[in-house]
Parts: C-alpha cells; sequence; structure tokens
C-alpha cells in the first residue's frame, strides 16, 4: 500500500472518531495518530489531512450538502460523510494533490469500508463538488486530459509529505 493510501485510512479512523465523539482535535487524537504508523511521512500526512479536514470541515459541509441532493449530511452515515470530506478537502485545499487521485482515493475508501452502494454515491457527490469548485470546463477539461492522476501517479515519494514543525 502506497504511503499517502495508508496516512489517508488513519486520517478516516481518526475523523470518524472525532465526528462521533464530537469534539475537535485533541491530543489523544495525534497519539492516534503517531502510533497508527511507525513512518514519519505517513503520520505526518494523516495529521495533515486529519487536522485539516477538522478545521475545514464546515466549509467542506456546505459543498457536500449542495452537491449531495435530497441528502442531509446527519442523514448520511459517518463513514461516508468523512470520506466526503476527507476528498473535498484534498480537492478545495490542497494543489499538491491532483482532484481526480484525490476522488479516485475516496472511491476506494468507500468501497473498502463502507456499504456496496457507498462508492457510486461517493463517486456522484465528489463529481459535482469537483465541477462546484474548479468550474465546468477545468473539469471537463481535466477528465479529457487522460487521468493520469486517476492512475495514481501523485508524484515522487520525496514530495509525498513535506514534515512541518508541528510541536511533536
Amino acid at each position: 500500500m502506497k504511503r499517502r493510501e495508508q496516512a489517508r485510512q488513519i486520517a478516516l479512523q481518526a475523523l470518524y472518531q472525532l465526528d462521533v465523539r464530537k469534539e475537535d482535535v485533541t491530543p489523544e487524537t495525534v497519539e492516534f495518530l503517531r502510533e497508527s504508523t511507525k513512518d514519519p511521512e505517513v503520520y505526518f500526512f494523516a495529521r495533515r489531512l486529519t487536522e485539516g479536514v477538522w478545521g475545514w470541515r464546515t466549509e467542506a459541509d456546505k459543498l457536500i450538502e449542495e452537491a449531495a441532493e435530497h441528502w442531509r449530511l446527519d442523514r448520511m452515515a459517518v463513514l461516508d460523510r468523512n470520506i466526503l470530506r476527507l476528498a473535498t478537502y484534498e480537492i478545495s485545499q490542497c494543489p499538491d494533490i491532483p482532484p481526480r487521485v484525490a476522488i479516485d482515493q475516496a472511491i476506494e475508501l468507500a468501497k473498502r469500508f463502507s456499504a456496496a452502494e457507498s462508492a457510486a454515491f461517493v463517486n456522484g457527490v465528489l463529481d459535482k463538488i469537483f465541477r462546484l469548485i474548479k468550474g465546468e470546463d477545468a473539469a471537463r477539461a481535466e477528465r479529457a486530459a487522460g487521468n493520469e492522476a486517476a492512475a495514481g501517479d501523485e508524484g515522487p515519494a520525496k514530495d509525498d509529505v513535506a514534515a512541518p514543525d508541528l510541536g511533536v
């Protein structure tokens, strides 16, 4: 499993816990992230995603509710809601991550961890979010470009994660 895939799984687990407990990121959350991997790059990327998504969830939730026609956020499965938050954050706030990679990884998370129909739901909602954020023309151009990013090429491993000073 690639580092970023592993980091996304760990981040999703942390986001699930935060959502169910209705709490903010705590030292216990950071400890969970740290104990979930021995790889510092995986840890830093998982922490970047967890803290970023949780801090930006109000904005992500607005986009998700706009894109998920006939679905209220509180009626979505907790896991699906957090997969959508994670990918929405990556699409809109992480210029180093190609949007198609974020969408494909979210679909894979849904296939692996959620209900059978969740992958199609996640795909449809994220495609609409992508069009809302990037505009219809940009979304169409990226799809026409050949989906190189969708093949999972996120760049060299060295660029995987910048290890910021997070006070740990």
